[in-house]
């Protein structure tokens, strides 16, 4: 009788799990709809009472998203006022929702890799199943193509041809 083999394990094929990027802390969302009046102006006065009321420590450690969710125009100051009250406290900020945020956090953390070792290697970039923002598989993309020898998507025993070298 033949011998049982694990053609993957055999293959030289290295998984990448984009869960592994994955910034640690809280996601917090704050939205200033809540804070206009009559649900279409900002009154500056009002603002900065809100702005006084907060515990801005509550933040502390956490990734915060702010936004308007509202259809209003809101100034650029009415953000810039929270930045600054959150600067000391959040661990980063971001204009936008959550999902944005999320793919924002991601794509720091593949720009601060350098890839190296996946030089010429054949890469398999696991995602089924998983919470990874779509634009994240686009960065992470765009990072490994200059270097890899092969790139596919999904789990080895299904997996998608996404990118070969030329010889």
């Amino acid at each position: 009788m033949d011998e049982i083999r694990n053609k993957i394990a055999e293959s030289g094929i290295i998984t990448l799990d984009l869960n592994d990027y994955r910034p640690s802390g809280a996601r917090v969302m704050i939205d200033i709809a809540n804070q206009l009046w009559q649900g279409i102006v900002l009154k500056e006065k009002d603002y900065r009472d809100w702005i006084k009321s907060v515990d801005w420590a509550t933040f502390q450690g956490q990734h915060v998203a702010i936004q308007c969710s509202a259809d209003a125009i809101v100034p650029s100051w009415a953000f810039m006022l929270l930045a600054a009250q959150l600067e000391q406290y959040a661990t980063s900020l971001f204009y936008g929702d959550l999902n944005g945020l999320e793919e924002s956090l991601y794509k720091e953390a593949i720009d601060k890799e350098s890839f190296d070792e996946y030089a010429n290697k054949r890469v398999m970039l696991k995602g089924c199943g998983d919470s990874v923002p779509m634009g994240s598989y686009l960065y992470l993309t765009e990072r490994l193509t200059p270097l890899v020898k092969s790139l596919m998507f999904g789990e080895p025993c299904s997996a998608v041809p996404v990118f070969k070298a030329r010889n």
